[in-house]
């Protein structure tokens, strides 16, 4: 039986990565591979102080537990390859490796926005709403929310990204980025698919559109509620509640929104790049950091974590 002629002759993309000479790359190198470890020891700490803290078994670490772990994922979809396509001389992703790329870059974003906004709905119930809070954010809520947030997330890129893939690809096979994302793709296919991309585009803008206007109806009426209270350590406590929430979906969104509502095509390719590299690399870093800093409850437990760790080294 004879197999149909292959849809594309490229075998192999080259990601250009950031441009610059060997001692840049090696400085590139060193800051990514510093910036992964502490991203993974930030969000693993954190991970690890929800699991044995029983002062953090509640919905809200709940769900930053699982946001801290969903930030490890994210964060290792794309620097582990960046590291090691800087020290290649190739610097070659396969076909199939740059589309599993895209999609786990896509899926595991879309989950990311998808987790700001079910963290917003808990901080407007447990501000707006307290005396119901403790019967509507049930442990059992909280473990489908966080479930639905990973099914969408994973289950509505498949089909679109699929059809992309099965694009003409002739060559050239260069992208002028460091990971395979979805303009410098269309660039390079034969025969663009202005409905596969309309559609593609469409789906992401849906998705941050709906989630941002739902952080930002949420915490207009946490804001309301909050200054309606009489005590002002009660409005400090609130804020700083919530402030760090807030800190973390401006980077996320401001960046992301540049990237992927506004258009691209007047935005240097450098930028773009930069403005990729904050949403994926910086953001999962700083996340911990703007937690813990915030928040008297996780400080002391990631000291009680950080201590536990220092004491079984010891013994």
């Amino acid at each position: 039986m004879k197999l149909p002629p292959s849809t594309h002759v490229v075998t192999e993309f080259v990601l250009l990565g950031f441009p610059g000479c060997w001692e840049i790359q090696i400085f590139l190198f060193s800051l990514l591979l510093v910036v992964y470890i502490l991203t993974l020891l930030g969000n693993g700490t954190i991970v690890c102080a929800v699991k044995w803290d029983p002062r953090l078994h509640t919905p809200m670490y709940f769900l930053l537990g699982n946001f801290a772990f969903l930030e490890i994922w994210y964060v290792s979809s794309t620097v582990p390859n960046m590291l090691v396509n800087i020290l290649s001389k190739t610097k070659t992703i396969s076909f199939s490796g740059c589309f599993l790329q895209f999609y786990f870059f896509f899926s595991l974003g879309t989950t990311e926005c998808l987790f700001l906004a079910v963290m917003a709905y808990d901080r407007y119930l447990a501000i707006c709403r307290p005396l119901h809070y403790p019967t509507i954010m049930t442990g059992r809520l909280c473990r489908m929310l966080v479930s639905v947030c990973w099914l969408i997330g994973f289950l509505g890129y498949p089909i679109p990204i699929f059809f992309i893939s099965q694009l003409p690809f002739c060559g050239p096979n260069i992208i002028d980025h460091f990971l395979c994302d979805m303009d410098p793709l269309m660039a390079l296919s034969c025969a663009p698919s202005p409905i596969t991309e309309f559609i593609f585009y469409m789906q992401s803008s849906l998705v941050l559109f709906f989630t941002v206007m739902y952080i930002l109806r949420s915490y207009t009426l946490l804001l309301r509620a909050v200054f309606k209270v009489p005590s002002a350590a009660s409005r400090r406590k609130a804020f700083s509640t919530c402030g760090s929430h807030l800190t973390v979906v401006s980077l996320f969104y401001g960046t992301v929104m540049v990237m992927y509502v506004s258009p691209t095509y007047g935005i240097p390719t450098l930028m773009q790049k930069i403005l990729t590299l904050i949403y994926s690399v910086m953001t999962p870093l700083f996340n911990p950091l703007i937690y813990s800093f915030r928040n008297k409850d996780m400080k002391l437990a990631l000291k009680n974590v950080l201590f536990g760790m220092r004491l079984s080294q010891n013994s």
